[in-house]
């Protein structure tokens, strides 16, 4: 999905440019020509970098949602918490930690949490300059597709990857990899809670592995940043759930899911308090 999004963008700007460009140089076409091609490699690039990196939880707690596996109350990290966090690293992890949270009251309609986890976005974006995303605005579409889950992921996707875009844009990569494995570590939490049911539903395992490249991904887009303490810290952090990860082949026994379900609690009990 992410790399059909960039190939858009990228089709959508080099027209642009080229538009742009022929306008002013009509008879100059082969050399049009090379300069798209030279820009859209860069764009691409550029692109790519501003693009969540991920699944969003939208996305993953979604396939949760149509298992019809249900919503688990109190699994959740509770809003109240957000005064807990005044440092970057926890600002920015339980950015994503609370993101995912919104999703997952919002594919289950649980309204009064929506509201709740919107205002604790909204505080933790605040010092980021990113608190409107989550105004009320978010909140009336979300509203206005209660029914329609496909319109709420679209809804929820689109927020993230403003949120994640602006972060890079703004010079703090490192806060931006913090949020995505905040939302990553609460999305696989919330899939996990339900592993005693879901474990036998059909579509549950593929949805674990799934996840597993996803890691792979979010830690390979973290090493060039490890001379950074705070994304050093995560990966440090992370590392319970790169252990077990490598342990796992193309299927899972119950006891390699209830070993995932470990690790993954214990790095989430140390992310969220």
């Amino acid at each position: 999905m992410k790399k059909t999004i960039t190939k858009i963008l990228v089709a959508v700007m080099i027209l642009t440019v080229a538009g742009t460009y022929s306008c002013k140089n009509r008879s100059n076409t082969p050399k049009l020509n090379e300069l798209n091609e030279l820009e859209k490699q860069g764009l691409e690039q550029k692109i790519e970098e501003n693009v969540y990196p991920l699944p969003t939880s939208a996305e993953v707690l979604k396939k949760l949602a149509d298992l019809d596996l249900g919503y688990i109350l109190g699994a959740t990290n509770p809003p109240a918490n957000t005064r807990n966090y005044v440092a970057s690293y926890n600002r920015s992890v339980n950015l994503g930690v609370f993101g995912a949270d919104l999703s997952y009251a919002t594919l289950y309609n649980m309204q009064q949490d929506v509201i709740d986890y919107l205002a604790a976005l909204r505080t933790l974006a605040g010092d980021l300059n990113l608190q409107k995303i989550y105004d009320e605005s978010l909140y009336d579409l979300i509203r206005d597709n209660f029914d329609n889950r496909d319109t709420l992921v679209s809804v929820l996707t689109d927020a993230f990857d403003r949120t994640y875009s602006l972060m890079v844009d703004g010079g703090q990569v490192n806060l931006a990899l913090l949020m995505v494995s905040g939302a990553w570590v609460e999305g696989m939490y919330l899939t996990l809670a339900v592993s005693e049911s879901g474990a036998h539903v059909s579509g549950f395992e593929s949805v674990l592995l799934e996840q597993k490249k996803s890691f792979e991904i979010l830690e390979e887009l973290a090493l060039p940043h490890t001379d950074d303490a705070l994304v050093s810290k995560m990966l440090s952090d992370m590392k319970p759930i790169k252990d077990i990860y490598a342990t796992l082949g193309t299927s899972l026994t119950m006891q390699n899911i209830e070993d995932l379900k470990k690790a993954i609690n214990t790095v989430r009990t140390e992310l969220i308090k």
